[in-house]
């Protein structure tokens, strides 16, 4: 696919091998891109502006505002126009910068104000590369979803041989073109996903819940939206707002809600991918009124709800794929397992408990995804916008 129509902003730094930024820039115009160049001050110093304006077509942009007419440049527009921001060459600075939101130049501040997918392509020294404050800061920067195009070994401008040489263009235009065409890697597809917690009445103010915030599932229908397809989610009660043409959204408060809302949509679809955290009983009665202390004991009977995860299971034709998720305190695998075999999940994305920073109430999770044959995946921890396209390979697009 060529890249006709997109948008893409083109960030670059004081490196030497800025003047590769020419080079990529011509390619991404010849693949039918419009580039908006963002230059830092020390960029200017190994290429300039004259050069990448005549590329481009556009004013190269490189502080807040023109001094001779007063013209301000909106990093917020900026943001808001791109469908990719490439950094390209980033230097150990920028890295830092970036990972820590030192907003001191335009650059930065276009980073912290996008809205689209951010590509990082390191260009340093090989010590540099290698030292442990950048690697964290790399690290840092991958667990905010930014894609960093590693840099290549060879001879450097030090004449040193090692790892940190800018990639060359023409790999750089090719991982760009490769997203965008994952984007349309589930177009076609109709996927149900359900999210969040669900609310078991008690009485007109009180609920039987868990502390479930929707944040995996919401991510989840994002990413598979963002994929090009038609996704029907399905929430318990949660404080998270989605807008997305490809997202039609239900929302519902108890198990026996959600459950009639899953098997009603599940015959239609070809995925659904089961990350609510549903209540597994409910009080047996509810009360029409508020239940007020009595001073003894209060006993409550419980009754179980119905299994979505094994009535879909039970339905699923050969064509259809059931990913489920389990959180585990104990026996992890073990559990997840015998829940694969139980509801005839094809997947099982298990999180547990017991890992910081994974499960509820957390921007970030660590999952290991198990399929029907026992096969296991493990995941380092990232935040879960992220790990919601690894969750899409691993189990929609493995075998595809």
């Amino acid at each position: 696919m060529s890249l006709k129509g997109k948008h893409i902003v083109l960030g670059i730094t004081g490196s030497i091998a800025a003047y590769k930024a020419a080079i990529l820039t011509r390619l991404f115009i010849k693949e039918g891109a419009e580039v908006q160049v963002v230059i830092t001050p020390a960029g200017k110093e190994f290429i300039t502006p004259v050069t990448l304006s005549a590329l481009t077509g556009k004013p190269v942009v490189s502080e807040f505002f023109t001094a001779n007419d007063g013209t301000w440049h909106s990093h917020v527009d900026l943001g808001l126009w791109a469908d990719l921001m490439v950094v390209a060459p980033a230097t150990a600075s920028t890295l830092g910068k970036m990972a820590n939101g030192i907003a001191d130049n335009m650059l930065i501040t276009t980073y912290l104000s996008m809205k689209a997918p951010v590509f990082i392509a390191p260009a340093m020294d090989l010590d540099m590369f290698a030292h442990p404050s950048t690697q964290r800061n790399i690290s840092i920067l991958k667990s905010y979803g930014n894609q960093i195009i590693e840099p290549a070994s060879g001879e450097l401008a030090s004449h040193l041989i090692g790892k940190g040489r800018m990639e060359e263009p023409e790999s750089i235009v090719k991982e760009v073109k490769a997203y965008f065409e994952k984007k349309k890697s589930l177009s076609g597809k109709r996927i149900l996903i359900t999210a969040g917690p669900t609310y078991e009445r008690l009485d007109p103010v009180r609920f039987i819940g868990n502390y479930s915030t929707g944040k995996m599932g919401f991510a989840l229908a994002e990413e598979c939206a963002c994929r090009g397809a038609e996704v029907i989610l399905v929430a318990g009660p949660v404080a998270l707002s989605i807008d997305h043409p490809q997202i039609h959204r239900i929302d519902v408060e108890s198990a026996d809600e959600m459950y009639h809302e899953a098997t009603t949509v599940f015959p239609s679809v070809d995925v659904a991918i089961l990350c609510a955290a549903v209540a597994d009983y409910r009080p047996e009665i509810k009360s029409e009124t508020k239940i007020k202390r009595k001073g003894d004991n209060l006993n409550l009977a419980l009754v179980p709800n119905k299994d979505i995860a094994a009535e879909l299971g039970r339905l699923k034709s050969e064509k259809q794929l059931l990913v489920g998720f389990a959180l585990e305190t104990d026996n992890e695998q073990e559990n997840a397992k015998k829940k694969v075999e139980k509801k005839n999940l094809d997947y099982i994305v298990l999180n547990s408990l017991r890992n910081p920073g994974a499960g509820f109430r957390t921007d970030t999770n660590q999952v290991t995804i198990i399929d029907r044959n026992g096969n296991e995946d493990n995941f380092e921890l990232k935040l879960k916008t992220a790990l919601a396209s690894d969750i899409i390979e691993q189990t929609l697009l493995k075998n595809k």
